[in-house]
């Protein structure tokens, strides 16, 4: 049985502290316990410590995740209901815009959970910057199943 990996990357527009920040992490708190409450998220890699590989020219303050969760399906509608809805149509108060090749997230299939990690969520994400969606690095727009085949998400 395969899951489904993503690692999500975006930039605060202020700093970690100020009250705009706390104010997303204090929505980010209440995703994430309804994510754990859902049942399907399996694992979520803490970023304490990670920096980001890539040089940017932002100067906003980067937020990483990386998660497993049990099926492509579970992941799509987290993704887009309940409190991860309204934090994505807050996401521009929080969060700067994306520019040029920077994509805020990237998804891929894996075995087991103990094969997931930042060098490899890092290796993904290159990958999709380089190719777009492809088998072994895709977005849930133009999404793959487990056998590499494309997979249209409803």
């Amino acid at each position: 049985m395969a899951f489904v990996s993503i690692y999500t990357v975006g930039r605060l527009n202020q700093p970690y502290d100020h009250p705009t920040s706390r104010e997303f992490y204090e929505m980010g708190y209440k995703v994430m316990r309804q994510a754990y409450l859902s049942g399907n998220l399996i694992e979520e890699f803490s970023s304490d410590g990670i920096t980001l590989t890539e040089e940017s020219e932002s100067k906003g303050y980067p937020v990483l995740t990386l998660t497993v969760w049990k099926n492509l399906d579970s992941l799509y509608r987290f993704t887009y209901s309940g409190k991860h809805s309204q934090a994505l149509r807050n996401r521009n108060k929080w969060m700067e815009p994306d520019y040029g090749k920077h994509f805020s997230y990237v998804a891929w299939w894996t075995e087991k959970v103990k094969d997931v990690s930042w060098d490899e969520a890092f290796k993904r994400y290159n990958h999709y910057l380089d190719h777009e969606a492809t088998p072994f690095a895709f977005d849930l727009k133009q999404a793959f199943d487990e056998n590499g085949n494309p997979y249209i998400l409803k």
